[in-house]
């Protein structure tokens, strides 16, 4: 089976994602006809006897690219094209009737395993079977960072109500926030945001001799390792616990680098090393790799500092569960030491 990835999205190529629009902010800022969950804060007896003929069915939004869409007021049959799409919706207590297969697998993420059980596949990440599509009935889908038009052209003959709910630059609170207007529970998705940030405080603060600690946020690709910049998703839920990243991966960008070859490895050794893959060969140059000399001359290698760790989670856009499953992930292991 072909499994299917987004288009590697390095620093040398954010000069071509400058064109993007603002993306989820335009998702988030610009609904008509409706509001969020508490948009409306009437006693439900004087709501109920003028539902049927006051209530708007639809409303519209602009999506990720600046389209005007109009969507279901209160969409019931939602397909979502991208992990972080699905991440989003379950967040908010939605149970979607058509999911793809995560990031460079063959099936939905394993964090998200136990919430979707019986939820029908409808293709692989960005790369929707549209005949599989028609059958789950959807009134809303959710694409993601969708660009291909083609594809969107087809998604909209199935349903007009089609959102483009990413922009390359959007990170995921601005992402989850435009799918949590999109669905009506903005306020829920602001909730959990804000619950987030301060579980992510207070944990930085209980890890004792690693309080602080410089954390190296690595995927190894067949080719050799690339380090994430500060705004990467994975590194942003680092910076909110108040570890900070080494030196040499300061860098206030949101992709990765390129692959290093193997005389730049130094670039990626750090207090900690977390380490991550998405294909089986990538998971096989790791494996390969950590027997030469200059692998065993990293600091966090020596020091025993290295963590694997799921990158169908870490390496994505990232998503509120997402952010959670990292955020426990670096307490489990800065908490051991």
């Amino acid at each position: 089976m072909t499994l299917h990835h987004r288009p590697v999205r390095t620093a040398s190529r954010r000069a071509a994602q400058a064109v993007a629009t603002l993306g989820a902010a335009v998702l988030l800022l610009t609904a008509c006809g409706g509001g969020s969950d508490s948009a409306d804060s009437k006693p439900s007896g004087e709501k109920s006897a003028k539902a049927d003929s006051s209530s708007p069915k639809t409303r519209t939004v602009k999506d990720a690219t600046g389209t005007a869409v109009e969507i279901p007021a209160e969409p019931k049959r939602i397909v979502t094209l991208t992990q972080e799409d699905l991440d989003a919706v379950l967040a908010l207590d939605i149970k979607p009737v058509g999911i793809t297969n995560g990031q460079g697998l063959d099936k939905p993420p394993a964090y998200l395993a136990d919430k979707v059980e019986g939820i029908d596949i409808v293709g692989n990440l960005l790369q929707p079977v549209m005949d599989k599509v028609v059958a789950a009935k959807p009134d809303l889908i959710l694409a993601g960072d969708m660009q291909d038009e083609q594809v969107l052209k087809q998604l909209r003959e199935i349903t007009p109500a089609t959102l483009v709910t990413m922009a390359p630059t959007d990170d995921w609170k601005l992402f989850f926030r435009g799918v949590g207007n999109a669905v009506n529970k903005l306020d829920a998705a602001n909730k959990f945001i804000t619950d987030h940030e301060a579980a992510a405080k207070a944990a930085g603060e209980k890890l004792g001799a690693n309080k602080g600690a410089e954390v190296s946020i690595v995927r190894w690709n067949p080719d050799g390792p690339s380090w994430m910049e500060n705004k990467q998703f994975a590194s942003g839920v680092a910076l909110e616990m108040g570890l900070k990243r080494p030196k040499s991966q300061n860098k206030d960008g949101n992709a990765h680098t390129p692959s290093l070859s193997l005389e730049k490895i130094n670039e990626i050794d750090g207090d900690w090393l977390f380490l991550s893959t998405l294909t089986s060969d990538g998971a096989k140059a790791l494996k390969d790799v950590q027997d030469k000399p200059a692998y065993k001359e990293l600091g966090a290698v020596k020091n025993k500092h290295t963590v694997t760790v799921d990158g169908s989670v870490w390496s994505t856009r990232g998503g509120p569960l997402a952010a959670d499953v990292v955020m426990e992930d670096y307490v489990k292991a800065l908490s051991a030491k």
